[in-house]
């Protein structure tokens, strides 16, 4: 079942009772494909449930199914659930008493057990030192950045050279602001917060408006980045299905009434890592809902711009003025990764606040670097136009690779960002991660961007690497697919 199949039903309706009876085909149905992976069955089980409970799904006071039910269920002995639901024990996740069942903890606690506190994203950055990185969409400076960098001649004048504004440079703020302006979305410099890339601008907002316990909503398959630091927190993470065309926006609005979320994450356009693109009726309603419930939304915006056929919505700020949105965007994507610079559009409160909290972390953005970011916005949308005109034509020959050296993978052609989301017929994507680690290529299973139910059957492919190196990363992943399915 994949992230589009899988049924949206809840485990229990908290809009009616709290510590309701989990039925054991609907939490069969939840814990998606468990039993691929690392570990014992067990051990995936109880990982599996656990990450039920981060995601909120499972709430304290739930009672769990009996074992002899669940293992009807799951198709497992007894033996593995009641192992299964000893080690959520020792873990504290649940409360196992004579008579009455297996029921959640009363405590929220540190979220997940030890066995899964290292952060996802770190596979990411884990790729063979002399092999093919299929990890990072990462995509090389546009030949136009290059020339833009080249030419640079900024002038050093005393005052700017001394800047030391956490919120970054008065005269970026308000070249950003007007770049926001010139897309329709209202914005001045008091609104803008520059930062050390989008994922510091991601990190700054979940540090000032999670706290342990809180509920942050998101797809279902999110980017790691976004989902790590929320935990780090102590946060929970509830993914809400992601669909063909993105976010389910009934069950974002039914989890926001069960869940009531601190925060609303999303990348509704070309979604990292699906690709996907949430419509524009779909997008209103988000930005309503945002402001109905007064519920923040953080709007991740780094890929909207890489678009294979032109199309770039306006923000969810541009659409509700009233509602809390927060639009993170950066260079990173369609100008230079290595800058490292980025920033966000908040509300002018929020913004102070945030400068508070940056100037606690590393103080302010190089200098130099904004300077060199002020030219290169400038030129923003030429730089924008060339990454997604190189991209489409990278896009078209991935899919022609996979078409010759993976028969069966089912991809949708993306129309926009920098990756393709791959579906194996079968088999673990973990697995056969591993397996091409083998042959020297490194790729990123499905596991690396789940939110709360594990998606064990994707493999993220980015198409940024040089033409001959994709595709000579793909012939290997071919043969890998030929052994590893043999095997199963």
């Amino acid at each position: 079942m994949t992230t589009v199949d899988r049924a949206n039903e809840r485990l229990v309706d908290h809009r009616v009772a709290l510590g309701g009876t989990v039925e054991a085909t609907r939490l069969a149905a939840r814990l998606g494909r468990w039993a691929h992976g690392d570990g014992t069955l067990s051990v995936r089980l109880a990982q599996a449930i656990a990450a039920l409970v981060e995601g909120g799904e499972l709430r304290p006071g739930d009672r769990l199914p009996a074992e002899r039910g669940l293992a009807g269920a799951i198709s497992v002995s007894r033996g593995t659930v009641v192992a299964a639901y000893a080690l959520l024990a020792e873990d504290e996740l649940v409360e196992r008493r004579q008579g009455s069942g297996t029921r959640i903890a009363g405590h929220l606690g540190a979220a997940m057990p030890a066995r899964e506190r290292t952060a996802r994203g770190e596979g990411l950055f884990s790729a063979l030192p002399s092999g093919i990185d299929l990890l990072r969409a990462v995509p090389a400076m546009p030949q136009p950045a290059l020339d833009i960098v080249r030419a640079h001649a900024p002038t050093l004048d005393p005052v700017t050279l001394a800047e030391t504004d956490p919120a970054g440079l008065p005269i970026l703020r308000t070249r950003i602001a007007a770049l926001f302006e010139e897309e329709g979305t209202p914005a001045t410099a008091a609104q803008i917060l520059v930062t050390h890339g989008a994922q510091q601008a991601i990190s700054l907002v979940v540090d000032e408006l999670v706290s342990p316990g809180d509920v942050v909503l998101t797809e279902s398959v999110t980017w790691p980045g976004l989902a790590d630091s929320v935990r780090r927190r102590g946060g929970r993470v509830h993914g809400i299905t992601i669909g063909p065309e993105g976010v389910d926006v009934d069950e974002l609005e039914a989890a926001v009434a069960a869940l009531r979320p601190v925060l609303i994450a999303v990348n509704p356009h070309h979604h990292n890592p699906t690709g996907t693109r949430l419509p524009a009726a779909a997008r209103q309603r988000l930005a309503d809902l945002s402001a109905e419930y007064g519920v923040p939304v953080l709007e991740d915006r780094v890929l909207a711009h890489v678009s294979f056929d032109g199309v770039v919505p306006p923000t969810l700020a541009a659409l509700r003025p009233d509602a809390p949105v927060i639009v993170v965007d950066s260079l990173s994507k369609w100008c230079w990764s290595g800058l490292r610079v980025g920033w966000l559009r908040a509300d002018p409160v929020l913004v102070r606040r945030l400068r508070g909290v940056r100037q606690l972390i590393d103080q302010s953005t190089s200098v130099p670097a904004q300077l060199l970011a002020l030219d290169l916005v400038e030129q923003a949308r030429a730089l924008r136009l060339e990454v997604s005109s190189t991209h489409a034509v990278a896009a078209a020959q991935l899919a022609d690779a996979i078409g010759e050296h993976l028969p069966g993978w089912e991809v949708s052609p993306p129309r926009g960002g920098l990756a393709m989301w791959a579906r194996l017929p079968i088999g673990s994507a973990t697995a056969f991660a591993r397996a091409a680690a083998m042959r020297g290529v490194s790729v990123a299973g499905g596991t690396e961007f789940t939110a709360s139910i594990t998606y064990d059957d994707h493999i993220r492919l980015p198409y940024t690497a040089p033409e001959a190196v994709l595709h000579e990363g793909v012939r290997r992943l071919g043969e890998t697919w030929r052994e590893y399915r043999v095997q199963l």
